[in-house]
Parts: structure tokens; C-alpha cells; sequence
């Protein structure tokens, strides 16, 4: 399967979220959706030495690196980084709201220089032999989305970007948090729409506020090249991942299930003690697992509270897996 077929449906990238034990857990539930690393800034990689933070499992592929940047130079050497690590796909934040961003001149800020965005998008793709793709919003602040993203996405695609992924609200870089800028801007899922007719040979991804896989397949179904999910992923990666791989893309089945995903996390989590890590540090990801069954609450009561505790491991795993299996089969998918 072609990289943007797997971007039919993608895990978007989240800071403090999509870490490689996220990553690898949702892997378990969904053999074909994308994964994305959290952002990693290029200065990171380049100046500051910070190559274990492109460390992640093989059986996480297909897989794709976020970088945060904009020096088109610095970018390029975080892009051969990055490749050189295995990743599948080297993106480039031009969404990302935070004060810390834009001190940096990266992230959102970015909407307001499609030129340079341009030429970051070239420098990395002259750099590496993956797809450079763009996650952006459809504008900020006092922009009007209407005018300005059709020209962003004119420039980028002149520079070579074949796919990227639209969060189909404004960012509002003065007045709002991060967080509520991806609650109170509203969504615009139609100039998203509009922008797949002016630009139909570029593969776009909507993002923001999709909430369940039937409003991925939904929004698939009107046009759309790909959808990318964030927070239900996380939240509820079983309700989001578990029939993604028959309902997007087409695999005969059978279902996979949080259980089994469960029994699949044992031997990793096994690894990663063995290596010096501690438990929570898996788990805390597999609080949602469960989300909507009978015995979901015993499940993260356990993990929360047991997962920090001096040498918790593999067995607090499995207690708490034995408090939910009796009490309800496995959601069936629709």
C-alpha cells in the first residue's frame, strides 16, 4: 500500500501524546492508519544533538516525523535526519499555536509567510527521497482564510508538496491558549472541501473536531483525500482504530480489538522494563482502551493508581485486562 493510501486515515501528531509508546499501541489496533510522532524542532536535531527523540519500534511503520521549524537549511538536516531514521515521511508544522512556537517563528506563525514555508518545503524534498507534507490552519488571526489558503497551498505545491493535512480552523495567535484554540475558532470543513476542488490533484487531509469513524468515512465519502483523528485517538483508540483497516481501507478482517491489542502491548511492555523504563510510561496511554465497556473505570482506576508503584509491571497489565473481559465481549464494530 502507497504512503498515501495510509493517509487515508492518520493519528495526528500530539505534544506529551503520540510518543513511540502511543504510537506503538495504536499500531496494535490498526495495521494500515498513518502515525505521527509529536513535533520535534529541527534546532533540536541539528543544534542540540537530540537524535533519541527520532528513536522508535519498526512495527510502528507506517510512520511520519513532524518537525517544527523554519530555517529552510536547518530544516533540510532535520529532514535527513529524520529519513536516515527509517521514518516514512517528513512533515512540517504550520499549525502548532503556542506562545513557545512562535518566539521560535514556526508553527502557525507560518500561515503568514507562505514564501518561506515554500522554501522549506523545497530545501527538505531536495534533502531527502520521502514525502515533505504541511499540516496547517486555514488561516490566523485576522486573515481571511478564503484569500490566504489558496495562495499558501498554491506556493507549497510550486515547491513540490504533493499531500497535506488542513485543521479546518483558524488559529488565534493573541487572545487564546493552545488548547482553546482547538475548541473556539469554528470549524470550516467547506472551504476545506472548496480547496480539494481548486487543487485536485494535491492529496488533502481534513483535521479538527472529528469525533468518531463514522464522521471520518463520512467526510471520505464527500471528497476528501484523508482524514486525520487527535484527541478520540487518543481518548478512544479502540472506538476510532479497531475497524478503520476493513471500513477505510478496504481489508477483509477480521476486526481487531482492544484485548487483543492489550495481549500484544505484554511482551513490549516486558522490553521496555527490562530496559530501564517504568511502567506508567506505557499505560498511561492505554487508559482509554476500554472507554464505553462495562469495567472501564476498574481498568483505568488500576493502571493509574498501580502503574507508578515500584516494580509494577507486566502482571498489573493483566489484573487489570481480567477485571474487564468477564464482564462484557468486545464492542462490535458497525
Amino acid at each position: 500500500m502507497q504512503l498515501e493510501q495510509h493517509a487515508k486515515l492518520s493519528v495526528a501528531p500530539m505534544m506529551d501524546w503520540t510518543d513511540r509508546h502511543c504510537r506503538y499501541l495504536h499500531r496494535q489496533l490498526s495495521r494500515h492508519a498513518l502515525l505521527y510522532t509529536e513535533m520535534v524542532t529541527a534546532a533540536a536535531l541539528v543544534r542540540g544533538g537530540a537524535v533519541h527523540l527520532l528513536d522508535h519500534d519498526p512495527a510502528e511503520h507506517p510512520v511520519a516525523l513532524q518537525l517544527g521549524g523554519s530555517d529552510p537549511v536547518e530544516l533540510a538536516k532535520a529532514a535527513r535526519l529524520g529519513a536516515a531514521a527509517g521514518y516514512d515521511e517528513i512533515n512540517l508544522n504550520c499549525g502548532c499555536p503556542s506562545d513557545r512556537v512562535q518566539s521560535g517563528t514556526f508553527g502557525a506563525v507560518l500561515m503568514r509567510q507562505p514564501g518561506l514555508v515554500a522554501d522549506c518545503v523545497a530545501a527538505m524534498r531536495d534533502a531527502v527521497d520521502v514525502d515533505v507534507t504541511i499540516k496547517c490552519r486555514i488561516g490566523v488571526d485576522d486573515q481571511d482564510p478564503e484569500n490566504v489558503l489558496p495562495e499558501f497551498l498554491a506556493r507549497i505545491v510550486a515547491a513540490g508538496c504533493e499531500r497535506v493535512t488542513i485543521h479546518a480552523r483558524k488559529a488565534w495567535l493573541q487572545g487564546l491558549s493552545p488548547k482553546e484554540n482547538r475548541d473556539i475558532p469554528p470549524l470550516d470543513y467547506d472551504l476545506v472541501m472548496r480547496m480539494k476542488g481548486l487543487f485536485p490533484n494535491l492529496h488533502i487531509s481534513i483535521n479538527g473536531g472529528v469525533a468518531t469513524l463514522d464522521q471520518a468515512v463520512e467526510l471520505l465519502d464527500g471528497g476528501l483525500d484523508g482524514v486525520m483523528i487527535g484527541r478520540a485517538a487518543y481518548h478512544q483508540p479502540a472506538d476510532i482504530l479497531i475497524s478503520a483497516d476493513r471500513r477505510v481501507f478496504g481489508s477483509a478482517g477480521p476486526d481487531t480489538s482492544a484485548d487483543t491489542a492489550v495481549q500484544a502491548m505484554l511482551p513490549y511492555i516486558e522490553a521496555h522494563l527490562s530496559a530501564g523504563g517504568r511502567l506508567h510510561q506505557v499505560t498511561r496511554h492505554m487508559l482509554g482502551l476500554f472507554a464505553g465497556r462495562p469495567g472501564a473505570r476498574t481498568w483505568r482506576r488500576m493502571l493509574s493508581e498501580g502503574a507508578t508503584a515500584p516494580g509494577a509491571g507486566p502482571a498489573l497489565v493483566e489484573a487489570a485486562l481480567a477485571e474487564v473481559l468477564p464482564l462484557a465481549p468486545a464492542r462490535k464494530a458497525v
